[in-house]
């Protein structure tokens, strides 16, 4: 989850969003319904922001990941897009047999977390954690047009709509598929995925086990491609 600097016209506060429950900082262990062999840990800090604790379609996309996809994304360039603490795109790391560094991306106050996280579970060697702007230029340091995009409870304020979409576009090529995962809290969330299925193709992902569950929980998760 991207947070938005203070310093930024678009800079938003805690009140502005409904995030979980807060709570101190701490450590927490998981292994997604064993779906990982080696249990993974995230530091959890709200020091520097809503984006460092779990959301909720942050489990749901790393666990469609780890099901559906653990074996076919070898030799695939991935990016993850607001990525907070880190939580899917070091679970992909983790369990999924990928040969190529994962790029970790949100604004610089998120940067110590992810690689605070990065450290904490070994993967120094497979995941990179760089600074990413909605709406800014794609730094230098990140990959044009990925294979793949993870971007889970990038919807969460109206005002930054248009800055994610641009990004969307920018980063997102004839090759690339981008898994974007988010719970519905707003109207507004749902008129996002209006405006981006008017420049890129957008489908409900179908193939997930525990799609009816968290359905129920107005937890959406689709698949982006360029249009043809």
């Amino acid at each position: 989850m991207q947070n938005i600097d203070e310093d930024e016209p678009l800079a938003i506060r805690e009140d502005f969003i409904q995030s979980p429950t807060h709570k101190p900082a701490s450590t927490t262990t998981l292994d997604f319904d064993h779906l990982l062999p080696t249990p993974l840990k995230l530091h959890e800090d709200l020091s520097e922001g809503c984006g460092g604790q779990l959301w909720p379609a942050g489990m749901v996309l790393a666990k469609y990941i780890l099901h559906r996809h653990k074996n076919d994304l070898k030799g695939k360039t991935i990016l993850e897009l607001g990525a907070g603490g880190g939580l899917v795109g070091l679970a992909v790391a983790s369990g999924c047999n990928i040969d190529g560094a994962l790029y970790m991306t949100d604004q610089k106050p998120m940067l110590g977390l992810m690689r605070r996280n990065v450290v904490l579970n070994g993967l120094q060697e497979k995941v990179k954690a760089e600074v990413l702007d909605w709406g800014r230029a794609i730094p230098a340091t990140v990959p044009r047009t990925p294979d793949v995009i993870l971007a889970a409870d990038c919807v969460y304020f109206e005002p930054a709509f248009p800055l994610l979409q641009a990004t969307l576009l920018e980063l997102i090529g004839p090759e690339t598929i981008c898994y974007f995962c988010f719970k519905k809290r707003r109207r507004a969330d749902l008129r996002f995925v209006k405006k981006v299925r008017k420049v890129l193709e957008v489908r409900e992902v179908d193939d997930d086990p525990e799609r009816e569950r968290y359905s129920r929980e107005n937890i959406f998760l689709y698949a982006i491609t360029k249009r043809k």
